[in-house]
């Protein structure tokens, strides 16, 4: 019993995968928080002759819980009061929605002061350049989020920006964001931007003639959009609940409301 006793460890109960006592701590415990969140959800846009269309599903998650069935990722920018009237821009945001808000007021600030202090509108190129200017800004400490511009250009066709995180932009004729952008992108590039399509009989092999994307119809635009949030609602647990679609034309925006599945 003494042999036993005088091999015991000195300090506290042993441990099965060791005989001898802890020597040393595993370090200073530390405390930290992560700013950021991933709310869910996806927008996307299209850009046609005379018009542009934004749409964004309204639910908002927080890992496999519903935080709230009608957050709205679309942003009317450029109105003249909180309602929105008057307004000729749409930002659509998805990511952390609070980094979304921020920036769609900060966006909105900017627009409005710009026409105070020059007497005019500020252009949809004008206002895409700007808010690349904010996001890079930011690029230490960045707005989690995905942004999406949308308007009528000088030449009254529609205009389309898409952005990352950090500022990089680039004018496009469609594009889609967040949760279910992997299932509702090549639907884009198949009807849209008719990517890996060519001219029937144009030839054989190398010598095929690729089909060049025109301007969509507004109703086709339309049914499309309801088409890919329909089935991306089936296939993702962090989109539904209800599709926003906001459609620009140079005579203002017009807004719509469709319901989407709700489990």
């Amino acid at each position: 019993m003494n042999a036993l006793l005088e091999n015991a460890p000195s300090t506290g109960p042993g441990y099965s995968f060791s005989s001898a006592a802890p020597t040393s701590t595993s370090g200073p415990r530390t405390h930290a928080f992560s700013p950021y969140a991933d709310n869910g959800g996806s927008t996307l846009g299209i850009a046609g002759s005379d018009y542009t269309i934004i749409a964004g599903d309204t639910r908002s998650t927080s890992g496999y819980s519903i935080q709230s069935r009608y957050a709205p990722k679309l942003f009317k920018i450029g109105g003249a009061d909180d309602t929105g009237e008057g307004a000729y821009l749409v930002l659509a945001v998805v990511g952390f929605s609070a980094d979304g808000r921020a920036l769609a007021e900060r966006l909105d600030a900017v627009v409005k002061m710009y026409k105070f202090q020059h007497g005019k509108k500020m252009t949809v190129n004008a206002c895409a350049q700007r808010l690349s200017t904010i996001l890079y800004t930011k690029r230490f400490f960045p707005y989690y989020t995905y942004a999406i511009l949308g308007g009528i250009d000088e030449e009254g066709k529609g205009a389309l920006y898409s952005y990352d995180a950090v500022g990089s932009y680039e004018r496009e004729q469609s594009r889609s964001a967040g949760a279910a952008s992997s299932l509702i992108t090549p639907l884009l590039d198949n009807q849209v931007n008719l990517k890996n399509q060519y001219v029937p009989g144009s030839g054989e092999g190398h010598n095929l003639v690729e089909q060049t994307a025109k301007p969509l119809p507004r109703d086709h635009v339309m049914q499309l959009v309801m088409d890919a949030f329909s089935g991306a609602t089936e296939r993702h647990i962090e989109v539904g609940d209800g599709l926003q679609v906001l459609v620009i034309t140079k005579d203002g925006i017009e807004e719509k409301y469709h319901p989407l599945k709700r489990d």
